[in-house]
């Protein structure tokens, strides 16, 4: 019979009591993962995977460790207890490391109304095999493409449980479905590849699978006969595809746990414009059928909508309990673990303010620079917020595509390309990161 993973939790915090914590706190996790990938027409590779995992934070005053296992015995648990008591004893201390007080700990943990698990039955590998075999067919189907190098169909539903000696006690279940292809376009040197995909935490809400093979096969064959474009400055425009990485680099520098290294060039930015005026950028955590939506934290705190940029004024750090600590700051019930690691903060379902023009506008207005659609490599400073990458994309002349590019690198500082970007209104509205295309004025393009 399996174990429910609230017994589990229960199971383990007894055996920490029992072991001599002071505290503790568990996580038990169960997940089934089902992959198939399809190539030349034929099954390539098919994996499932059914597994249960625990672990257990134990603390001794100030002094905390933390161990896990994928075997659920009794035995186990006996030694799992143990041997983090004994590790705790001897860890250094740590003054900010604790669970949370009672009265901070969420009130309603249920997660029906944000929808995270589809009620419907697991797919039968034969569907997902159907999928795959669609999505490749329909890439090999754009002219210009001369293969595949893959289609994927994938599957899995998990389920979380955490419960601490500080009262909290809560789970939920999630489900995901996802459909990738990668095609290739030409031969020999002059070969590009370029792909397309889609996740949902619902099966009906995937895009269609000869959309995507489609799709994938479109951009690969739009790559092909790609050069060098001029070296210069220029206007570079980030497609909605990668637009989110700029988002990302802003939100690390805004992570409590960073800010508290020392290592953030937000540092001492919080009431300062870090973004152009009439742009916000939102954190809701309870948006359905989203897969950065849930109830609580891993603290047991609860999560909640808030603006981390409000009409282009940074507001504030993401904190779990110690960088709070650490800060003299609240907590934000941004805390996320598994069962292996530590607490730390991260964000949730993210989205910027999305501007009026669409992107054909923003290249319009652009007039001569570079359509970036893909990026490589990162060479990012944490404390000055210099940043230089490699890109890929399109050179953009008199405001129209006039041909693809490869192999440059595009450099600025994030504080002046964050504070002056124009968002076009093309973000897809159920990715965890919703941010459409944004053009910058006046970036380093380093060319032939």
């Amino acid at each position: 019979m399996t174990e429910p993973l609230d017994a589990l939790t229960d199971a383990l915090l007894s055996r920490a009591r029992k072991a001599g914590a002071d505290h503790a706190d568990a996580v038990a996790m169960r997940g089934t993962s089902l992959s198939i990938d399809v190539r030349n027409g034929v099954l390539e590779h098919a994996e499932r995977a059914e597994g249960v995992d625990i672990g257990l934070r134990v603390l001794i005053g100030r002094r905390q460790a933390i161990v896990s296992a994928s075997d659920v015995s009794e035995r186990t648990m006996d030694d799992m207890a143990e041997r983090a008591v004994a590790m705790a004893r001897e860890a250094p201390e740590d003054p900010h490391a604790g669970l949370a007080d009672p009265d901070q700990l969420a009130r309603d943990i249920s997660a029906a109304a944000l929808e995270l698990a589809d009620p419907s039955d697991e797919p039968a590998p034969e569907a997902l095999l159907a999928d795959a075999a669609a999505a490749e067919a329909a890439a090999l189907a754009v002219q210009g493409v001369t293969q595949v190098q893959g289609a994927d169909a994938g599957y899995g539903r998990h389920g979380v449980y955490i419960a601490g000696t500080n009262g909290f006690s809560g789970g939920y279940e999630r489900t995901s479905r996802s459909l990738s292809c990668v095609a290739i376009a030409g031969t020999g040197t002059g070969m590009e590849r370029d792909h397309d995909g889609d996740w949902r935490v619902f099966q009906s809400d995937l895009r269609a699978a000869d959309e995507i093979g489609q799709q994938a096969g479109a951009r690969a064959v739009e790559r092909l006969n790609a050069r060098k474009p001029a070296t210069g400055r220029y206007p570079v425009l980030f497609d909605e595809r990668i637009a989110s990485s700029l988002i990302g680099h802003l939100l690390g520098a805004a992570n409590g746990a960073s800010v508290a290294r020392g290592s953030s060039w937000l540092t001492g930015k919080i009431g300062a414009q870090v973004l152009p005026k009439g742009l916000s950028l939102i954190e809701d955590p309870h948006r359905p059928r989203s897969s950065g939506s849930r109830p609580f934290d891993g603290e047991g705190l609860a999560t909640h909508r808030r603006a981390i940029v409000d009409d282009g004024v940074l507001t504030g750090w993401t904190l779990d309990l110690s960088s709070a600590r650490k800060l003299g700051m609240a907590p934000t019930g941004n805390a996320a673990r598994g069962t292996s690691s530590l607490p730390s903060p991260v964000n949730w379902n993210i989205e910027l303010t999305q501007g009026t023009a669409s992107r054909a506008d923003l290249l319009r207005d652009m007039g001569t620079g570079l359509l970036v659609t893909s990026l490589i490599g990162s060479t990012i400073n944490p404390n000055t917020g210099d940043y230089s990458r490699g890109a890929s994309g399109f050179w953009v002349e008199n405001g129209e595509i006039a041909y693809p590019v490869n192999e440059c690198t595009i450099a600025g500082n994030l504080n002046d390309m964050l504070a002056g970007f124009v968002p076009a209104n093309d973000a897809r509205a159920w990715l965890s990161r919703v941010v459409p295309s944004l053009l910058v004025e006046g970036m380093t393009l380093a060319g032939q």
